[in-house]
């Protein structure tokens, strides 16, 4: 018993898990960049809410097109967290912290994301996390609040955005993890279909109240920017993205965020023109590295009940005996016949 528990505990994630995992964080990675282009002609509240309506609207048409299934009340509530965590959370408060932080900046702040995500699955899933993996996490907060204040010119400087983007982090970190969760019992797509359902009332609301309060007008490179996020960043990324966490383990397939400030920062010297300091290189290695021994540590033993593990077994080769009796039973009396 005690080895099946420990082949248990040390599952590794599929590598199709994690193919499915660096699709999502490639789609992802384009977010910070742009929604800073974004944020260049629209109003912050505008682009927060309405790339939720469009994503809102493209997940009614898929689930009216494959005619799914209403999930439960008790699948309802668990979809709620994933709406305040990644439908509403993470787009507002990234959208209105990128008005002021540079893109760069605020994707090594955002590189905290990983380790974030493993404490939800952790908390989530009753795992025992280790001390190395409390130290690491700690670790990697620090070198967050380091990065902010040497970024900024001191301790007293950090800013309404750096805020933002940590609490950016804890949504998306809260509606990854109990996506995941959620997405082997209803799908990956259908997940995030569903909450950005949930959340249509209040997005269109603040849509229509930033358009009434602040006009509309943007250049082409700001809606290319716009359509982004609503279809990619808030829809379709997410398909493989819970694909990947669901086959999991979660903590393992999350390692892939890993990739994800790298190619944000790339994108934001690319596409925006931004000058990579020694600071930001610094900062992204520093916070990368600290999410990644995290998440290597993640758990030390989970508690794997050893009759439960067993009966499957049992049940198993009950069922097969029952399967080969009534097979001789029917040969029988065939051959009686």
């Amino acid at each position: 018993m005690k080895d099946n528990s420990s082949a248990i505990a040390n599952e590794s994630a599929p590598l199709s898990g994690l193919w499915w995992g660096l699709l999502g964080v490639l789609a992802f990675s384009f977010t910070v960049p742009l929604t800073r282009i974004a944020v260049g002609d629209l109003d912050p509240l505008f682009i927060g809410a309405g790339r939720a309506v469009v994503a809102g609207a493209l997940a009614t048409i898929a689930l009216l097109a494959s005619r799914a299934t209403i999930p439960s009340l008790r699948q309802w509530a668990r979809i709620a967290l994933v709406t305040i965590g990644v439908v509403l959370g993470f787009p507002l408060l990234t959208t209105f912290a990128v008005q002021t932080s540079p893109a760069s900046h605020a994707a090594v702040v955002i590189g905290l994301l990983p380790a974030a995500t493993a404490v939800f699955a952790v908390l989530r899933g009753k795992e025992r996390p280790s001390r190395a993996f409390w130290w690491a996490s700690a670790a990697g907060a620090i070198s967050v609040a380091v990065f902010v204040a040497c970024a900024g010119g001191g301790l007293g400087s950090f800013h309404l955005a750096d805020l933002l983007l940590v609490g950016a982090v804890i949504c998306a970190a809260l509606g990854y993890s109990e996506g995941a969760l959620l997405a082997r019992e209803i799908g990956s797509w259908q997940t995030i279909a569903w909450a950005l359902i949930l959340a249509l009332p209040v997005t269109a609301t603040m849509t229509v109240v930033s358009m009434v309060n602040t006009p509309v007008h943007a250049d082409a490179s700001s809606w290319f920017a716009f359509a982004y996020l609503g279809a990619i960043s808030m829809f379709l990324g997410f398909f493989p993205w819970y694909r990947g966490l669901a086959m999991g383990p979660i903590s393992t397939v999350s390692q892939t965020q890993l990739v994800q400030p790298v190619l944000s920062i790339a994108w934001s010297a690319l596409i925006l023109g931004e000058v990579l300091s020694l600071t930001i290189v610094a900062g992204g290695i520093v916070v990368i590295g600290c999410a990644w021994l995290a998440l290597k540590a993640r758990v030390a033993a989970p508690r794997v009940d050893s009759a439960r593990v067993a009966a499957p077994r049992v049940d198993s080769a009950a069922t097969a005996s029952g399967v080969r009796g009534s097979e001789e039973r029917a040969a029988t009396e065939c051959s009686t016949m």
